[in-house]
């Protein structure tokens, strides 16, 4: 075998279709495009999800619910993970600042601390909300909660 007897494998390359280069190619005229109309024309582009004039899905299929534009996300600690995140990271102080830094959330996100587990040290908190739970374990261990806005 030579470099000038390689060739591609049987099927696996295909002849270029030349489009309007001539009745005699067999893909002259309109260049497969058929007869008049906006899709044979330079520059056509169909609506997004266009289904040939049947209804399309997103009008087929009912709506439902609607989106609270009022609704604060907050992310979620739950007070038996505080132990755990205050060994890792080294915080005593549970602040937006802190949290950021460690990584535990992100820079415009809100914090709500929740009662599920348990806590043994005391650490505070400066968060954006509490639960009523959550609050009574902080402060039983020996630790303050401040809300900031």
């Amino acid at each position: 075998m030579k470099l000038h007897n390689l060739r591609p494998a049987e099927g696996s390359t295909h002849k270029e279709k030349r489009l309007g280069r001539g009745e005699a190619s067999g893909k002259g005229g309109t260049s497969t495009k058929g007869n008049k109309g906006g899709q044979s024309r330079a520059g056509y582009k169909s609506k997004k999800a266009f289904e040939g004039g049947q209804m399309p899905i997103q009008r087929r299929i009912p709506k439902r619910g609607f989106t609270n534009i009022n609704r604060v996300e907050y992310k979620v600690i739950n007070v038996g993970k505080v132990d755990h995140y205050a060994e890792k990271y080294g915080i005593t102080e549970f602040s937006l600042a802190n949290l950021y830094i460690n990584g535990l959330i992100g820079q415009t996100d809100s914090v709500k601390i929740l009662g599920n587990g348990e806590i043994k040290g005391s650490y505070s908190f400066k968060v954006n909300a509490v639960s009523e739970k959550a609050k009574a374990a902080i402060e039983a261990a020996g630790g303050s909660v401040e809300i900031v806005k």
